[in-house]
């Protein structure tokens, strides 16, 4: 029996490794799983499994400034290699608003200065080690692991700095690692914080970026997994149609269309966007059709900005909110449920089609063979002069879709009809299943092989 510790950070975390079959998975081949607890999410009290408590010492306080001048240089060797400004695009200034802001600003703009080269990065990185050992962080994660021995540690989220601490400990001791890439377009964001034994990735494609991105990571540390993250739309969670609208007071008699929602930052016109096909839906209707909306927000938008739209057009929205929970007083600590995992399967299951800003929903329908439309036009009421649609998809990991034909594209409102009836009719049907292959190579057992790979790991 090999004793696992998954250093669970966030939300994020308890989705992939906790709400799916992960921790079942790991019980089934024999594993000792201990949730090194980094969140405020109990998780011992909800499922039956250990929990190691992870001390919340604070990191040093140069690490994350360190790790920001990082960023910034590894996104500007992108542009450099590439020519494409895009990268610089995720960027996101600081904001001075006194003294104490400024000299964190004047700090990465002088770690920058002086570490702007791939080799400076990579001094960087043991700038930060040799930081983070000096730590309180580090030494209660040493004492706990020097208790536990575990025979390796397994890292949920590669973009945590508080995660760096606890594997520092780990290689010290001798305990394998790995991290976790748990996102599609994580890596052209320069967001790898923490530095692992291992890499475990979803995809071959993937695992090329990772080696482009970070040259100094041998193939041979670098493991191709999949994720956890879609398998519950593989599971009996999903309801009948029958089933599904009865619990939601859905109407058997109309085929409904799911508005994603994205956060407020990625895209300040959704309201505007759902009032358009609202529009365009109860036009069809007129003509026959019997539609409805769906209305799914961002997990972590709680703004009124849809307020408006939603009262309007109550006759045609409806409104299932994500199931998440707060468990703190910050928008951290919102974290997702299992309950959401199987909400979302379901209506990927049952829309008939999902519109949204480039939103990762093109695969959770794409699993159920359910098109997506991508928003792709300026609405008129643009509440940000400074943002524009035309830079969404310009986005590096757009890269990877294997043609447009993929998704639908909404070049302008008056598309949202065409489209709808294409779909309603089978049409010119899209799915994204080409896509989500390349992004994904295990999509339906991701837990097996991330256990497969860490058994390798061990007996090596």
């Amino acid at each position: 029996m090999k004793k696992i510790l998954i250093l669970a950070t966030d939300g994020v975390s308890l989705r992939n490794f906790l709400f799916t079959d992960f921790l079942k998975q790991g019980k089934l081949q024999g594993h000792d799983i201990i949730y090194w607890n980094h969140t405020n999410y109990p998780i011992a009290e909800n499922y039956n499994c250990k929990e190691l408590e992870l001390p919340s010492s604070k990191n040093h306080p140069l690490s994350d400034l360190y790790h920001n001048a990082k960023k910034q240089i590894e996104l500007g060797l992108s542009y450099r290699n590439s020519e494409n400004e895009i990268y610089l695009k995720y960027i996101f200034p600081g904001k001075i608003s006194d003294f104490k802001s400024f000299v964190k600003q004047f700090l990465i703009k002088f770690f920058k200065i002086r570490y702007n080269s791939a080799k400076g990065v990579l001094k960087i990185n043991k700038k930060v080690a040799q930081l983070e050992r000096s730590t309180q962080a580090y030494r209660e994660a040493k004492l706990q692991l020097q208790e536990h021995q575990p025979d390796f540690v397994f890292c949920t989220n590669q973009r945590i700095i508080k995660a760096i601490a606890p594997l520092l400990a780990a290689q010290d001791l001798g305990i394998p690692t790995a991290t976790f890439i748990f996102s599609w377009d994580n890596l052209p964001k320069a967001t790898m914080v923490v530095m692992a034994d291992y890499y475990f990735v979803w995809s071959a494609h993937m695992k090329k970026e990772l080696i482009s991105y970070y040259p100094h990571i041998n193939e041979n540390q670098i493991k191709i997994v999949g994720t956890p993250q879609f398998q519950p739309h593989y599971s009996h969670s999903i309801k009948s149609r029958k089933d599904f609208f009865s619990a939601y007071e859905l109407d058997c008699g109309k085929k409904y269309i799911c508005f994603s929602g994205d956060d407020i930052t990625t895209s300040p016109n959704d309201p505007y966007y759902l009032e358009d096909l609202a529009k365009s839906v109860i036009e069809l209707n007129k003509k026959g059709c019997a539609l409805g909306i769906i209305f799914r927000r961002c997990p972590v938008d709680f703004s009124d900005r849809f307020d408006n739209v939603l009262q309007t057009y109550k006759d045609v929205i409806r409104v299932i909110d994500p199931l998440w929970r707060k468990y703190g007083t910050t928008w951290q600590t919102i974290m997702p449920t299992p309950e959401d995992m199987g909400l979302l399967a379901n209506i990927s299951k049952h829309a008939i089609l999902v519109v949204n800003v480039g939103s990762s929903m093109v695969f959770d329908f794409a699993i159920h063979n359910n098109p997506c439309a991508y928003l792709n036009y300026d609405t008129i009421e643009k509440n940000d002069e400074s943002w524009t649609i035309k830079k969404i998809y310009k986005y590096i990991h757009f890269q990877s879709m294997p043609n447009d034909e993929q998704v639908f594209w909404v070049n302008h409102k008056n598309d949202f009809e065409r489209v709808i009836l294409d779909v309603l009719e089978s049409n010119n049907m899209t799915f994204a299943n080409e896509w989500f292959a390349k992004i994904n190579a295990y999509p339906t057992n991701a837990s097996e092989q991330i256990f497969r790979q860490i058994e390798k790991i061990i007996d090596q």
